[in-house]
């Protein structure tokens, strides 16, 4: 006798199916723990590995009561996503793919179904066959439930990495009291640009400074939109009451500003980074003098 999956799934089969999930969850979830999902997660204690895969169990039976076993949206499936992200997330820090993932939630599945034959009979009658093919259906729905949690989180740690890696290549340095500086070095696309302006505001608020100077010696060519990243920056800067020196302005670049018809003319510009740090020394009424060499005559 052939059983629909929308039968199953909208039928009494379904609330049998967590009406079991309530009964059997401690089976179940002794045997989920022994699983590489859980077992590879839950490392120091086993019992920490059971209580997840009882919360899993839970939510589950919630779903299956609810015969919305095909729904990924299904409000018992936001408790699953809660305690599988996190799980997800160390996978994916040691290196599981989201594939690898989804493959371990599919074998939950046989333990799972193995305890559900036990308690029928007769496993030919047309009724056990609904309650393993709900089952089977509800344990289909969690593997995407999985793999979609594992792609979120999987982009969430990449969107981190990436900012951070932004940071780091965007370090602001303080160089004088009331002194500091942005050595570019790379692409300044909108990204990056946006993270060196709040970084640059935030060291010119938390040192008080009244110079910043943005190093550009890095950057390999600079266009009308990395010159406007760089206009916008100036005038933030501006705001916040710090003057903004933009230096390490080579020839090649020089020349690229001039054929673009860029006006860099409300922008201060010094060839190097010692001549804006020196130009900004100077208007705090600092002077700079050449080192004297050993046995130079005073």
């Amino acid at each position: 006798m052939q059983v629909s999956e929308q039968g199953a799934a909208s039928g009494p089969a379904a609330g049998q199916v967590g009406a079991f999930l309530e009964r059997r969850q401690e089976q179940i979830a002794q045997r989920w723990a022994d699983a590489t999902l859980f077992r590879s997660v839950f490392t120091v204690s086993r019992d920490e590995a059971v209580e997840a895969a009882k919360a899993v169990v839970d939510a589950l039976a919630v779903v299956a009561a609810s015969g919305r076993l095909e729904d990924i949206s299904a409000p018992g499936f936001g408790t699953v996503r809660e305690q599988l992200a996190r799980m997800a997330a160390s996978r994916t820090r040691r290196g599981a793919t989201p594939a690898q993932v989804a493959d371990e939630t599919a074998d939950l599945r046989e333990p799972a179904i193995s305890l559900l034959r036990g308690e029928f009979p007769d496993r030919t009658d047309a009724h056990s066959q609904e309650c393993l093919l709900a089952l089977t259906v509800l344990m289909g729905t969690l593997r995407l439930v999985v793999m979609e949690t594992t792609l979120n989180t999987g982009e969430a740690l990449i969107d981190r990495q990436r900012q951070q890696l932004l940071e780091v290549a965007t370090p602001v340095i303080k160089l004088w009291d009331g002194i500091v500086a942005v050595p570019l070095i790379g692409t300044l696309d909108s990204a990056r640009s946006q993270v060196v302006m709040e970084s640059l505001l935030d060291a010119i608020v938390a040192e008080r400074a009244r110079y910043a100077i943005l190093d550009i010696t890095g950057v390999p060519t600079v266009d009308s939109l990395v010159a406007q990243h760089l206009m916008k920056t100036v005038a933030a800067a501006r705001l916040m009451g710090a003057e903004c020196i933009v230096s390490g302005i080579r020839p090649a670049i020089a020349q690229t500003i001039v054929h673009l018809g860029i006006d860099l003319g409300a922008v201060l510009t010094r060839t190097t980074l010692a001549d804006a740090l020196a130009h900004a020394l100077s208007r705090q009424g600092i002077q700079v003098s050449p080192r004297m060499s050993v046995g130079t005559s005073l």
